[in-house]
């Protein structure tokens, strides 16, 4: 098992950045165990590889800064639990894919603790939730909204970055960027579900999804 550090203040992005950095260096030259983190940040939008100047509709809201993991813009704020994994492939298994799945998984598994059906979508990243309760899209379907972020980075197959879910950050902080590129579909919150739960609340689910998703063998 990884080490488990968990932040209670906001981190601002390049504090974390840097510590990722550090870490990372740890467990490639063995001096330093797995380590998984818990924090917020302060509102800030963030630059994936993939990013396109078009999708940053307000530069000038919140900070942006630039990210070397995988994906497009994404938001991160107070409310929402970030969790960076800095795990080792070398002994988990060299599949980027199978990775990205896991912390998929994770984040599944973690909001079915509180009954609530996360999916994913072909084409589209992160995690999704079905609203029967907003109108149909244009094409008939039910809508849903995105409720988690995945991004990922990997040097010398050692992870960098993690997951981000949206417990009750605030939601109109979203519409500074197109998140993740795609602008047909919403994001939502645990909150905005309906649920009132903790923050400790959604660390322990995660401990607990954590233990079944990446430690037991597959």
């Amino acid at each position: 098992m990884p080490q488990w550090k968990i932040s209670k203040t906001l981190i601002e992005y390049p504090d974390a950045l840097a510590h990722m950095e550090s870490r990372v260096r740890g467990i490639i030259d063995g001096t330093r165990p797995e380590e998984v983190w818990f924090l917020e940040h302060p509102p800030l939008y963030t630059a994936g590889t993939s990013a396109k100047a078009k999708d940053l509709v307000m530069p000038d809201r919140f900070p942006v800064y630039p990210s070397r993991r995988g994906g497009e813009y994404t938001y991160h704020g107070p409310g929402q639990r970030v969790a960076y994994a800095m795990l080792d492939l070398n002994t988990r298994g060299q599949d980027v894919r199978k990775f990205v799945w896991k912390l998929e998984e994770w984040v599944i598994q973690t909001l079915a603790q509180f009954d609530v059906t996360a999916e994913r979508r072909s084409g589209r990243v992160g995690v999704w939730v079905i609203r029967p309760d907003k109108p149909r899209l244009a094409d008939g379907s039910l809508a849903e909204d995105k409720i988690a972020a995945v991004g990922v980075r990997i040097r010398k197959w050692v992870t960098f970055h993690g997951i981000s879910i949206n417990l009750n950050p605030d939601l109109s902080h979203y519409s500074g960027i197109i998140p993740c590129g795609i602008n047909d579909y919403g994001v939502t919150s645990l909150v905005d579900l309906g649920l009132h739960i903790s923050m400790d609340d959604l660390d322990n689910a995660l401990k607990i999804s954590f233990q079944t998703v990446f430690e037991t063998p597959s």
